[in-house]
């Protein structure tokens, strides 16, 4: 039988976190993108826009994400849609990460006093131009902390894409351990690079949040 060494082990599972990686980084830019014209949507002033974008936030975070992926993967091959895993799981992820970035960034808008509201508009200023030079300049600071936050659910994520067959760091664990019979040394391995790939970015939310809290203290 094939000996494999911990750095054998550990070296496979590093290659396949650059996928890990790279599907968070997609997920997350994509569902950055989607989420902010959702989000003029959801704090727009015409209802129908506001129910439809409620409905999405609604769906999307009121239905598991595993779920989301089988119907990104499956679903479309019932129309005869041919649909590789990488591209099931960035839709499915973008899509789900746009659900709660959207209802992130709303809170950060809701959250500015309504005093910022009639000040600008005492101005003269419309409604595009209160929410671009007053509102949203305001709303981002307070979106900072939060945002990088949630960039730890969406690598946490990917995770669940091994079910479609994606190649990810999880599903290369199940891989190597068939291939080694080192259960402990590869999920222990695999637990450390996930620990290496979250720690950061939660460290770096605390952060953000401290030195904003304490600069708009002091403003």
């Amino acid at each position: 039988m094939t000996s494999f060494s911990t750095w054998d082990i550990v070296s496979n599972l590093l290659l396949a976190a650059r996928w890990t990686v790279v599907l968070s980084l997609v997920s997350f830019l994509g569902g950055g993108l989607l989420g902010a014209g959702l989000l003029f949507l959801r704090i727009g002033r015409r209802p129908i826009y506001r129910t439809l974008a409620k409905g999405y936030v609604e769906l999307f975070q009121g239905t598991p994400l595993l779920m989301q992926l089988f119907l990104a993967f499956f679903g479309l091959a019932l129309f005869g849609i041919d649909v590789p895993a990488w591209m099931a799981a960035g839709l499915a992820l973008i899509l789900w990460t746009a659900s709660f970035l959207v209802e992130i960034w709303r809170g950060c808008v809701e959250a500015i006093t309504k005093g910022q509201w009639e000040a600008s508009a005492s101005l003269g200023m419309g409604y595009t131009q209160q929410m671009r030079h007053v509102i949203l300049p305001q709303a981002l600071k307070i979106a900072i902390p939060p945002t990088v936050g949630f960039s730890v659910q969406v690598v946490k994520g990917t995770a669940l894409t091994s079910i479609i067959g994606f190649v990810e760091l999880s599903k290369a664990g199940t891989i190597v351990t068939n291939a080694t019979f080192q259960p402990f040394t590869v999920y222990g391995s695999v637990a450390l690079i996930y620990f290496a790939l979250c720690f950061p970015l939660s460290w770096a939310s605390r952060l953000l949040e401290r030195k904003l809290n304490v600069a708009h203290r002091n403003h």
